[in-house]
């Protein structure tokens, strides 16, 4: 009898999921994650979501196919639980764009300025900030603020979204950038978008401002996929975002076409860290109890309450 690769998968799947069972373990996986992953997982979202689902939780162990800042915001969220992130190697440039040496001198250099940090942030970052966002709150979370001078980081493209979102406040933009959507360029876009009549195009607002000024919609992973619903009569949608949340738009909507904004299959629009993660890595993850995420003692308590006054804000809407 051959056993085929298909076969293989199926039986480490179900490894997995004997492990978790046995283990009281939740498996969290960020829409970007391998199609394998994102099937064995029990909560598929984005940043957001799945710092929400893992605060509810009530599994003891946390397994967060995702990238590292996001085991973090798990474990900050749940100091209690034990948090791991499978593969070491899940970093994120966004995330490395911003130290707390750096944040320090822009702190120095706008001193009566709120600071917002995105949530793809280290926790030390966090910790020096006053409230965390997501791209799905971010607009939120700004204007809740009685502050009108805002230091936003680290992401250019997402501090210009909001900042055109809301003129009343003066918004200073800290100069980073997510590789995976700043490559991007309206002309590929729009080339996409033209080859396919009535196509819709939906964007992450990590993206340049030529892609947000085509988008017919411009959201966060998870609002990508239900704003398909608003555009009951469109049979085409043009993504430009990470080609991970593919997978998640075809298992919804089998009757739409979805294509990639770069025009290559995705080649361009893909995150190397969030391909990191295979299920080799889960299984032995949940089998070794490997790799551990910890957060020191202050920084913790800095980082989550940015990450609390955010939350707070997601309640109050």
């Amino acid at each position: 009898m051959t056993i085929t690769r298909t076969d293989m998968k199926e039986d480490l799947a179900a490894e997995i999921r004997r492990l978790a069972r046995a283990k009281n373990a939740v498996i969290l996986a960020h829409n970007y994650q391998m199609p394998e992953v994102q099937e064995i997982a029990d909560h598929v979202g984005d940043s957001l979501g799945l710092s929400l689902d893992a605060r509810k939780t009530s599994a003891s162990l946390i397994v967060f196919c995702g990238v590292h800042f996001m085991a973090e915001s798990a474990r900050i969220l749940n100091p209690q639980k034990k948090v791991l992130l499978p593969n070491l190697a899940a970093g994120c440039s966004l995330a490395d764009s911003i130290t707390a040496e750096s944040l320090a001198e822009w702190k120095e250099r706008y001193p009566e300025h709120t600071v917002v940090t995105y949530i793809n942030s280290t926790a030390e970052v966090k910790a020096m900030s006053d409230i965390c966002c997501t791209s799905a709150n971010a607009v939120s979370v700004v204007r809740s603020l009685a502050a009108d001078r805002i230091l936003f980081t680290p992401d250019r493209n997402l501090g210009r979204w909001v900042a055109k979102q809301l003129p009343g406040k003066d918004v200073v933009i800290y100069d980073g950038c997510c590789p995976a959507h700043d490559v991007l360029r309206g002309a590929n876009a729009a080339k996409v978008r033209d080859s396919k009549k009535g196509a819709i195009v939906i964007a992450h607002p990590e993206c340049r401002e030529d892609i947000i000024e085509m988008a017919d919609a411009v959201c966060s992973t998870s609002g990508m996929i239900n704003a398909v619903e608003r555009f009951p009569e469109a049979r085409t949608f043009v993504i430009a975002t990470e080609n991970g949340i593919l997978h998640q738009l075809r298992k919804r909507y089998p009757d739409r076409e979805f294509i990639l904004a770069d025009g290559c299959i995705g080649c361009r629009l893909n995150c190397p860290y969030m391909k990191c993660i295979g299920l080799e890595d889960v299984e032995r993850s949940l089998r070794e109890e490997v790799f551990e995420v910890n957060v020191g003692a202050e920084i913790l308590a800095g980082a989550r309450r940015a990450l609390e006054r955010m939350l707070a804000v997601h309640r109050d809407r």
